[in-house]
């Protein structure tokens, strides 16, 4: 039998508002998380309804959307700018409607990676070395001062979106102007060679650790949404040491960023065995692929589990 809240639980959580879409290039994203998460809360027995933030056409005014609404909380489950950066748990907390998540802080933090990269080298936790790319210029400095292969980020984007990997001077050229396609702040990152992780952290506590293996470069957008190639491993080859390291560092991670109720930490090791962090995600996915649900499923806890569990703490 799937989990059911009970009925005092379900007054208590009163109406749910899933909101999800919006207007980045991460709406397609967001439209399968939240629909994921509206269907999940409606099989627990939680009164839920979905919000597509802007409409279809983008022309919906979200003040709106969200005015005409009775909602006691809502469950935020957009990615990307404008819903994950702050900007909405703004106007949420504006006008009083408690909401999934972190705060305008901690989500503007962890959408901008080069604040958050600045922030773990301040608070003394390891994350690889870089370089901001903003002009020509700085190509020449970010080969000086890190080696062949690089990563190249758009500082604000998420999903994978308009990141490479370089080899060369040609490829990291070609890399930027894609990515300031994307954004006006694009960093250049040292790659780690080695194994890829991502830890799911839920109110502190961090779930299960998953090592990610792709036949892909790194865990780009195809091998987080499409491909079926991607492979996904609990037995992570880390002796309970090195998985408790692991964990103490991602709920570092999440503290540091004034992280709340939950997120999705990901990290580099390289073949000394030292962890890496590359970002903080605090609006993970939640479609069929995603890694949350799946650290979470590993720990004993249903789908449905997992989005009461989220929308309780709103």
């Amino acid at each position: 039998m799937s989990y059911r809240v009970s009925e005092e639980q379900a007054l208590a959580l009163g109406r749910v508002a899933v909101v999800y879409g919006g207007n980045s290039a991460e709406r397609p994203v967001s439209l399968k998380s939240g629909e994921a998460v509206l269907q999940a809360l409606l099989r627990a027995g939680v009164d839920a309804f979905g919000i597509d933030l802007f409409g279809p056409d983008g022309a919906l005014n979200p003040i709106a959307q969200l005015s005409e609404h009775r909602i006691d909380r809502v469950f935020l489950i957009l990615h990307g700018r404008g819903g994950e950066d702050g900007t909405l748990q703004g106007l949420l907390e504006m006008m009083n409607l408690p909401y999934t998540g972190s705060g305008v802080s901690a989500s503007a933090i962890g959408m901008d990676k080069l604040r958050s990269k600045q922030l773990f080298v301040g608070a003394n936790l390891p994350t690889p070395p870089f370089v901001v790319l903003e002009t020509g210029d700085d190509l020449n400095r970010c080969e000086v001062e890190l080696d062949y292969p690089m990563m190249i980020k758009p500082a604000h984007e998420g999903s994978s979106i308009g990141m490479h990997k370089v080899r060369n001077r040609a490829e990291l050229t070609a890399a930027w102007e894609d990515a300031c396609q994307y954004d006006s702040c694009v960093i250049a990152e040292q790659w780690i060679t080695g194994s890829e992780f991502t830890v799911a952290v839920l109110n502190n506590k961090a779930l299960p650790a998953i090592r990610l293996e792709t036949p892909h470069d790194f865990y780009d957008f195809d091998a987080k949404y499409q491909a079926n190639d991607t492979r996904y491993m609990f037995d992570n080859e880390l002796s309970a040491e090195q998985q408790e390291d692991l964990h103490t560092l991602s709920e570092k991670a999440f503290k540091a960023l004034g992280c709340k109720d939950w997120a999705r930490v990901d990290v580099m090791q390289d073949a000394a065995g030292q962890f890496y962090l590359l970002e903080v995600n605090t609006a993970p996915g939640m479609t069929d692929h995603s890694l949350v649900p799946m650290a979470a499923k590993e720990a004993g806890i249903s789908f449905e589990q997992l989005v009461v569990e989220i929308v309780s703490e709103a």
